[in-house]
């Protein structure tokens, strides 16, 4: 079958170890089902992937690719839960959580095995090229907000890095849940659209803000790390789930945690259950996954060249 996969790892050029041809077909274990493979989308966790990071270079070659929505061997339309191994199902109890492409080939390939208990149903609302959004950038942005960050409506959520997946979906779930949300962007178009999305206000990179934040959501790292720290009111809590601009910023506030008792969650990825409820929430709401470009598998090098360059507002989404 077609497939788009890590041939070899290259921390400084990751392009360099993507290949597209043949792969073998899935094979499906005890307790795990083959799904056809509609949309999938794409994360940073595919550019880390060629970069060696999390895949082991006895593993190669991997098809790349967590998120998937999809037809499963009985008929089903589906959506993709991304982490294997969480409660046991379909794999030994006692083998750690991964996410596919870890461990276990991923989805950016005309079929994928998963266990069965991975699968949700895919609402006939949404695209299978919406559904394929959610398991990764939107699943992440909906624990941040409403698990890690607990925020309440009319609480103020600043967001780093307007433009990537989770932040544009952390953007469209907090207009909807009734938050004010705030985001930062080096990019002026960016902060435009991040505002026609429903952000209360948009600022460059490190400017003054308003007024103190009661959550903050980190995804950028070093670059925008202590303009994070500062933004939050005293006992305000800042949510990281990602360091793309690397993870030593020039100072940690530490003196300015401890002092304003602010609590500093990490957070990765969710729950089965957390991504059927944001699958019920979008319904509900009525809101849509935004996605910048869809290609075709085919040419899933431009689509990770454009991730890798930062280009993007919202997903980019590949279909078989």
């Amino acid at each position: 079958m077609f497939a788009a996969y890590a041939a070899r790892c290259d921390p400084e050029h990751p392009l360099n170890g993507l290949e597209l041809g043949d792969r073998p077909e899935p094979q499906a274990p005890p307790h795990w089902t083959v799904v056809e493979v509609k949309a999938a989308s794409l994360n940073h966790h595919d550019l880390w992937s060629l970069r060696g990071v999390g895949l082991r270079e006895e593993a190669l070659p991997m098809i790349l690719g967590c998120d998937a929505a999809g037809v499963d061997e009985d008929g089903n339309e589906v959506v993709l839960h991304s982490v294997i191994g969480a409660t046991g199902h379909g794999v030994g109890p006692e083998e750690r959580r991964t996410l596919l492409t870890e461990k276990y080939q991923g989805t950016f390939a005309e079929r994928v095995a998963v266990p069965r208990w991975n699968l949700l149903p895919k609402p006939a609302a949404l695209s299978f090229e919406e559904a394929a959004c959610l398991p990764t950038a939107w699943l992440t942005a909906y624990r941040m907000l409403f698990t890690n960050a607990a925020v309440r409506p009319g609480d103020s959520v600043l967001v780093q890095g307007a433009g990537g997946g989770v932040a544009t979906a952390a953007i469209v779930l907090g207009a909807a849940a009734g938050l004010r949300v705030f985001v930062t962007s080096r990019d002026e178009a960016k902060r435009k659209r991040a505002l026609e999305l429903g952000a209360e206000g948009a600022f460059e990179a490190g400017a003054r803000l308003p007024h103190r934040m009661d959550a903050v959501l980190e995804t950028v790292g070093a670059a925008t790390w202590q303009h994070s720290v500062r933004s939050l009111r005293p006992g305000g809590t800042l949510v990281i789930s990602g360091a793309t601009s690397g993870q030593a910023p020039p100072s940690a506030e530490l003196n300015r945690i401890f002092f304003l008792e602010l609590r500093v969650v990490g957070s990765t990825m969710g729950s089965k259950e957390e991504l059927s409820s944001l699958i019920d929430f979008c319904v509900a709401k009525g809101i849509r996954p935004v996605i910048d470009t869809v290609l075709p598998l085919a040419e899933a090098r431009e689509g990770f060249a454009r991730l890798a360059r930062g280009e993007l507002f919202g997903k980019i989404v590949l279909t078989v």
